[in-house]
């Protein structure tokens, strides 16, 4: 997450989405929250220039690293006690660093707010290898992650997320507290597995990913325009009311019709 640009130092890069945290009382606070220990396996995607590094190091003496910059990534491997990964966070395995560190991982990033989702789509994947997930994104993107049925901001993002999530607002992070500063308000959210997730097969969670889609494509319509025409090209059989707006539908309904189509669609398949 970040530290200072200094004179002479690194400058941030655009292209890399780089903002990096200054503010030393957030800082600390984001650490507290955190509470890495010894032991555990922690992962930070996009150190920056270690602002939460070191003192997450200074509590757990050491941790994994995932960095693009190949100038930030030369910095890091210079720290003592870090583990560098020179990576596109977008390709890395992290069922595979759980796997070597044999236990669930913990992991920390301020996100690049150009590809937030797609990173938040990628850790999904890797969900059942996660113990909690401590991230800061751009605050208006944590509101429709978290947000419920009935409000402007649920949407696909909210039902893709909590069906897998437990999710918490933690911090609330202002411009002013990275060099440069970014032109959005940004928050620190708390994302924790759920242990009994009712999605266990690629299937299943293929299923509700075409239906958040279908959903949502045109959220001012009634599902029967849309979601509706999908479960008939699926020839669905089942009861699901499509006389309501796509917003209006919790998140438990979408998991529940997921299930239903992906078990029907199963059942109709050759052996």
């Amino acid at each position: 997450m970040g530290t200072p640009a200094r004179p002479g130092r690194h400058v941030a890069r655009k292209r890399f989405g780089q903002h990096f945290l200054t503010d030393t009382v957030l800082i600390e606070g984001i650490v507290d929250a955190i509470d890495p220990r010894p032991g555990q396996a922690l992962v930070e995607i996009g150190p920056g220039l270690g602002a939460l590094t070191r003192p997450m190091r200074a509590r757990c003496e050491a941790l994994t690293v995932i960095e693009l910059d190949r100038d930030l990534a030369a910095r890091m491997r210079r720290e003592p006690g870090l583990q560098v990964v020179e990576a596109d966070v977008l390709t890395v395995d992290f069922a595979a660093l759980a796997a070597a560190a044999g236990q669930p991982l913990r992991i920390v990033g301020n996100l690049p707010y150009n590809i937030s989702t797609p990173i938040l789509f990628h850790l999904l994947e890797y969900a059942d290898h996660v113990r909690d997930q401590h991230v800061m994104l751009q605050a208006e993107v944590v509101q429709r992650m978290a947000a419920g049925p009935g409000r402007k901001d649920y949407g696909r993002l909210s039902v893709m997320l909590q069906w897998r999530y437990d999710i918490q607002s933690i911090l609330e992070v202002p411009p002013d507290a990275f060099d440069p500063p970014p032109a959005v308000n940004s928050t620190v959210a708390c994302m924790t597995p759920l242990r009994e997730p009712l999605l266990r097969t690629p299937a299943q969670r293929a299923c509700l990913a075409q239906i958040a889609l279908s959903a949502f494509s045109q959220r001012r319509k009634l599902l029967r325009h849309t979601l509706g025409r999908w479960l008939e090209e699926h020839r669905f059989a089942g009861s699901f009311d499509t006389q309501r707006r796509a917003e209006e539908v919790p998140v438990a309904e979408y998991v529940d019709l997921a299930l239903a189509v992906a078990g029907a669609a199963s059942e109709s398949s050759p052996d």
